[in-house]
């Protein structure tokens, strides 16, 4: 019985594990790195709340700028359906600003395709990710769909099993008979 003692002792130490000692030298301990983990991530959440929190208010300057960030996507749209308006209400006039728009030299035109390209470009990037992102984040639920489905199923052949047994109780007979 010592010598067992004094090779467990050995091993694992009084008190502490030297095993687990040694292991953590050559593998990270998923606890701890789950606990790190966590605390940077608590560390970013309240980064992003002090940036966005109430406290925080924009000044005149960023609010000027978040503002002209909103609108060259409304102006394109109202100014097209504006000049539909203006060609059915006064069609010389907009045949005469067409003309003026003909007189615009060709690489000006390719100017503003290139920054409205650029410009949408950026935002159909964004939204195309945020559209992959959201269809992984469907594909990784689909196996609980799966799983939910099949225990549907067995609650559903249960239940059926379940009306097939009558047994002897004549009320449920002429319940199902429209007694």
């Amino acid at each position: 019985m010592g010598m067992i003692e004094r090779v467990f002792g050995f091993l694992f130490g009084s008190g502490g594990n030297v095993i687990k000692d040694t292991a953590e030298v050559f593998f990270e301990n998923a606890e701890a790195g789950a606990a790190r983990d966590a605390q940077i991530k608590q560390a970013v959440m309240a980064q992003f709340a002090a940036e966005f929190s109430a406290a925080t208010k924009p000044g005149l300057f960023d609010r000027l700028i978040d503002a002209l960030n909103r609108l060259p996507r409304p102006a394109l749209a109202l100014g097209t359906l504006g000049l539909f308006v203006s060609a059915m209400t006064d069609p010389i006039w907009f045949a005469e600003r067409m003309q003026g728009i003909a007189l615009v030299p060709e690489p000006l035109w390719w100017l503003m395709g290139a920054i409205i390209s650029f410009y949408f470009g950026a935002r159909h990037q964004a939204k195309s990710q945020a559209f992959q992102r959201s269809i992984a984040e469907t594909v990784a639920r689909t196996p609980v769909v799966a799983n939910n489905l099949h225990a549907l199923n067995a609650l559903e052949e249960g239940a059926a099993q379940i009306e097939g047994t009558t047994g002897d109780n004549p009320a449920l007979e002429d319940w199902r008979n429209g007694a």
